[in-house]
């Protein structure tokens, strides 16, 4: 989910747009005696020269922000391993006044650390002729060490007076998302990794060992690897996809790092893999030497083209043009299941408005943008400023790869000096989703468990191959690259020991049941099941196990269409949810005010452990309950299909042969598929199944228009 790390991404900046600038040479400008009402400021970095040094090696990895009234305005790539580097990067900005200079900071990029300071300057605009190209020589200095040479940078610049452009117009834009995030919303192609092993890493614990995990970033992209305790020599088996924004393919940067209990992680070395050199439609096998390190890391990395995903207004609609949903279906018909098995189907979302929303400005409006997540996919509406009552009416398209994922709206609030603010969000499993509907969505808080103010207007497409998305549910599930850290919580401590506490009591009342039965309670009950056991014992073959299951599946569907569901709407759940919301909205407002537990690092660590096991096990329990109850109809049908095979292969085929197929599967996978990433199948099919805080998190609340959404208990921001 996003949280305030992530709004960064969509903070107010101007509109960064292209355009070719022809270098001059530098003029004495005279000075524009009043404001014309907005001006155009076109920049082309040029290049900088005899940078400051900020790495071990003697180099910088250095880039450059542009910010205007203590907002950034622009960011240039980074250019690895260079002091002399050339950008050649043009933007333009549209700003308000010439009375804010513009400031310029130079920075050397280093992955998973804070960036270090390479030197700023700024130029007057006030001195800048009007409609005249200039060059600019700029002289980096620290305000620091005013003494020390840190380099120049070269600019071309040109300010045009807009005049003749009213502010309406400039408004109705989405002006203040970055230009790198504008690029991002359609990507050129998917990088593909498999992050395989570390060899001979370097040691950096007292016992002459490791627990390393890996980072990677590719642009805004980062993906954390798994921790492998107590190892020079870890076997990751990891698999993830990045999105690939640039025709050329962009600069990997990869890091191996030690986890460290209650100290700072150490350093274990670092690596980068240049995309551009790489074929396409082709996996690669690289082993990576660490620099600043020891040992080597072994990927595999493929590029492919990009999958089917645009934005468009609602007059252009694929889903309504007759031939291209004939085209779509016949790609997901179900004769076509081995065409490319990772795309399991097709999404479109329409986002058509919102009403009564939130006023997150002291003016009493909001400036309304919508993010649409699906996955690792993430698309942007553009903004409607000073408006409660947004009209996007844009229609994005994705491509599905686990058709037991959910669809995420999510409506901030853009602002200009800071982050974006939460107003709402729905969460949507795609198997929940009725083709062509429009719905209104009540728009929720941010843990998903209580209503907050508005609505939202859906229309949501899906069409998919249902047995693609049935192999797909046996392999792993994709891991979101951004989550939220999990922090220490009293409530969800509590929360989560409840609800394991549920779990195990079904199975300590069943042993009582057991054992009542032999303590002959109830001389009836006792009887029964007497005779019972020596029937099941006489007669037992091992095909009954999965038969026994099968019966249950089908004894609670019929249950179910007979109107007799017995699955009572969990309350306990719900009660503690909002419990736990409303200490997450202490810890908000408390968030300067440290605990000593927050001190305690290595305790707070070993807690945060428990809590997560304890979450763990409970799910596991509550996804097999939900299985048997059919809260997924999908997967509760897939599960009635593999009992019936298991039953048929248990009651026909002898058990020593199936247990020969599969020891010699075990013992030959390594040797057939040397880098095949290792899974069960059983708890992969699983982890698609909600758990009960899931269910209470995906469920669709109904619009109450009796009571003011401002007088509920848990109105607020998140």
């Amino acid at each position: 989910m996003l949280d305030s790390y992530r709004l960064k991404s969509f903070c107010n900046l101007p509109l960064v747009c292209h355009k070719k600038i022809n270098p001059v040479e530098t003029s004495n400008a005279d000075v524009p005696l009043a404001d014309p009402g907005m001006y155009q400021l076109d920049i082309t970095l040029r290049r900088g020269q005899s940078l400051a040094a900020r790495d071990r090696g003697g180099t910088s990895d250095p880039y450059v922000k542009f910010k205007i009234g203590r907002k950034e305005v622009f960011r240039s790539k980074i250019i690895h391993k260079n002091l002399n580097p050339v950008w050649e990067e043009k933007a333009c900005v549209l700003i308000d006044h010439l009375r804010e200079p513009l400031y310029i900071k130079v920075f050397d990029y280093d992955f998973g650390l804070q960036d270090d300071f390479m030197g700023s300057a700024f130029l007057d605009l006030t001195q800048l002729e009007l409609n005249r190209p200039t060059d600019v020589t700029l002289t980096l200095k620290d305000p620091h060490y005013p003494d020390h040479d840190l380099g120049i940078i070269l600019l071309s610049v040109i300010l045009t007076p807009k005049e003749g452009e009213p502010r309406d117009v400039f408004q109705t834009q989405s002006l203040r998302l970055s230009d790198q995030h504008r690029k991002s919303h359609l990507w050129r192609g998917i990088v593909s990794i498999t992050l395989i092993e570390g060899r001979d890493l370097k040691a950096m614990d007292s016992n002459g060992l490791s627990d390393p995990y890996v980072k990677f970033r590719l642009g805004h992209q980062k993906y954390k690897s798994k921790i492998m305790p107590k190892t020079l020599n870890p076997q990751w088996r990891e698999q993830f996809d990045f999105h690939l924004y640039e025709e050329r393919g962009g600069v990997m940067d990869i890091t191996a790092w030690d986890k460290d209990a209650g100290k700072r992680d150490d350093f274990i070395g670092r690596c980068q893999v240049d995309l551009s050199s790489l074929s396409r439609e082709q996996t690669h096998k690289l082993e990576l030497q660490l620099e600043e390190g020891e040992g080597h890391l072994v990927l595999l990395v493929t590029l492919t083209a990009s999958a089917t995903v645009s934005i468009s207004d609602l007059s252009v609609n694929s889903m309504e043009d007759h031939k291209e949903r004939e085209e779509i279906l016949k790609r997901y018909s179900p004769l076509r299941i081995f065409n490319n098995i990772k795309d399991v189907g097709f999404l479109q979302v329409k986002v058509i408005r919102a009403e009564g929303l939130m006023a997150a400005d002291v003016t009493g409006k909001s400036d309304p943008f919508c993010v649409v997540e699906l996955n690792n996919d993430r698309l942007l509406t553009h903004t409607v400023y000073k408006n409660l009552n947004p009209e996007w009416n844009k229609v994005f398209t994705f491509n599905i790869k686990d058709i037991h994922s959910v669809l995420e709206v999510t409506v901030y609030d853009e602002d200009r000096d800071r982050s974006a603010d939460f107003l709402g969000r729905v969460a949507i499993p795609l198997l929940s989703i009725q083709n062509g509907e429009q719905k209104a969505y009540v728009l929720k808080n941010k843990q998903l468990t209580g209503p907050t103010k508005g609505v939202i207007h859906l229309e949501i497409d899906v069409i998919f191959n249902a047995v693609k998305a049935s192999l797909r549910t046996l392999i792993p599930k994709e891991r979101k690259y951004i989550e939220e850290e999990n922090r220490l919580s009293k409530q969800l401590l509590l929360r989560n020991f409840i609800r394991t506490k549920r779990c195990v009591m079904v199975l300590v009342n069943a042993a009582y049941y057991v054992n009542s039965c032999f303590d002959w309670d109830s001389p009836p009950r006792s009887l029964a099941a007497f005779v019972l056991f020596l029937l099941v014992v006489w007669n037992f073959e091992l095909y009954m196990i999965p038969l026994l299951l099968l019966l249950l599946l089908t004894w609670n569907y019929f249950l179910i269409i007979s109107g007799k569901d017995n699955r009572q709407r969990d309350t306990v759940v719900e009660d503690m949810l909002e419990d736990e919301e409303e200490e997450d909205d202490r810890d908000d407002k408390d968030g300067e005010k440290k605990g000593f537990i927050n001190k305690i690092y290595a305790i707070q660590e070993v807690c945060v452990s428990v809590q997560n096991i304890l979450d763990e096990a409970a799910s596991l329990g509550e996804r097999v309950k939900n299985t048997f109850n059919w809260t997924v109809p999908f997967l509760s049908w897939l599960a009635i299909i593999a009992l019936c095979v298991f039953t048929a292969i248990l009651y026909f085929i002898p058990l020593r042969y199936i247990v020969l197929v599969w020891g010699i599967n075990k013992f030959t996978k390594k040797l057939r598929s040397p880098y095949a990433i290792d899974n069960n199948e059983l708890l992969d099919f699983l982890s698609r199944v909600p758990s009960d805080v899931q269910v209470v998190q995906y469920q669709e609340l109904k619009p109450d228009h009796s009571h003011s959404p401002y007088k509920r208990k848990k109105n607020n921001l998140g």
